[in-house]
């Protein structure tokens, strides 16, 4: 079975040969057309043999020196069966030259000395052989860029699978440790909890799968997700949120790529005895999408165990991976420490 690389090499090869013969037999027509305009046939055919015999030095070449010598590294043997079948094509040349071309007439002045021809012929079958090289290692080098872009492709989707797959376990971790933490002194926030952890694995379980999904399905899974984190605070936690996309929009968008700084900002943006706050804001624009979330900063202690502490590593992966050259992503520590923040703009 052909590669795609040599599938979609082959029309492309067809054409340049189609064109190049074209116009080399082609010029045989202009010597030897008749001042009627009619084609003296048995001219064109003593003239097509010159570049019949450049037709044929260029495939022996293009099918069997190249591929068999040169593209094994066999520059010596390659130069000299070169050298060889030049010359006997030179001497060739000069022998039909002579025998259909006798010399001109004692009044006109002498033709030039022969080996003037030898070397007009040896150096156009020179420059047939660099051609047929030039095409061959042109077209060897298209199929090796092709087939490095297609590994390029197959090793960043077989990375995107992982970090996906390792994405769903950690997501559900965390929301499980959430509503864990909830079963202790509120059993009906719990089952709420669980109702709103289904929607979102439905999300997780099918939408997640796909390179990308529409901007509006991305900004419902997050409201999904604040609702349900919404649950477990208390009424001194600040909890804002601004969306301001197209309605319906269609916009590409990886999947659960805004989560983990989101769950970053309640896992670590939450005190259970002082004020905290958490602000989220989501906007599209001019071809922009600009995800900012700002939070009071509590940061866990070491012996707090809850969720994996990949998930931040991820979002770094997949922006590079998917959006490469079309991120920025700004986060910092306000000088006191007590306020996170974190901003990325993707252009779609």
């Amino acid at each position: 079975m052909k590669s795609v690389n040599e599938t979609t090499s082959r029309p492309f090869e067809f054409i340049i040969h189609t064109i190049c013969w074209g116009m080399f037999f082609g010029f045989s027509l202009f010597f030897t057309q008749r001042d009627n305009g009619t084609i003296d046939w048995n001219a064109f055919l003593h003239h097509s043999l010159v570049p019949a015999s450049f037709f044929v030095i260029f495939y022996i070449n293009y099918f069997l020196y190249i591929p068999r010598i040169l593209f094994r590294n066999h520059l010596k043997q390659f130069l000299l069966l070169n050298l060889l079948t030049i010359f006997v094509f030179a001497v060739l040349l000069r022998a039909w030259h002579g025998i259909y071309m006798p010399p001109p007439p004692q009044q006109f002045r002498p033709s030039p000395p022969v080996f003037i021809f030898y070397l007009r012929d040896i150096a156009s079958l020179v420059f047939t052989v660099g051609l047929s090289v030039a095409i061959r290692m042109s077209i060897r080098w298209s199929e090796a860029e092709a087939a490095r872009r297609e590994a390029v492709k197959s090793r960043m989707e077989a990375e995107l699978k992982s970090l996906r797959n390792q994405l769903n376990p950690h997501f559900l971790l965390n929301t499980l440790n959430n509503i864990y933490a909830l079963i202790a002194f509120d059993t009906d926030k719990a089952q709420q909890a669980v109702q709103e952890l289904s929607r979102l694995l439905r999300y997780v379980l099918y939408d997640n799968q796909e390179k990308y999904v529409p901007l509006c399905k991305e900004v419902g899974f997050i409201c999904n997700y604040i609702e349900l984190m919404r649950i477990r605070v208390t009424e001194d936690v600040d909890i804002e949120t601004h969306f301001d996309i197209k309605p319906d929009s269609q916009t590409p968008i990886a999947p659960l790529i805004f989560i983990s700084l989101i769950e970053n900002a309640f896992k670590h943006g939450i005190s259970p005895t002082n004020h905290s706050f958490i602000h989220i804001s989501l906007t599209e624009k001019d071809g922009q999408v600009n995800c900012v979330i700002r939070n009071s900063n509590y940061p866990k202690n070491e012996n707090d165990k809850s969720g994996s502490g990949i998930g931040l590593e991820q979002v770094q992966k997949r922006l590079e991976l998917l959006y490469p050259g079309r991120y920025k992503w700004e986060c910092n520590l306000s000088e006191d420490q007590k306020e996170y923040y974190s901003s990325i703009t993707i252009t779609t």
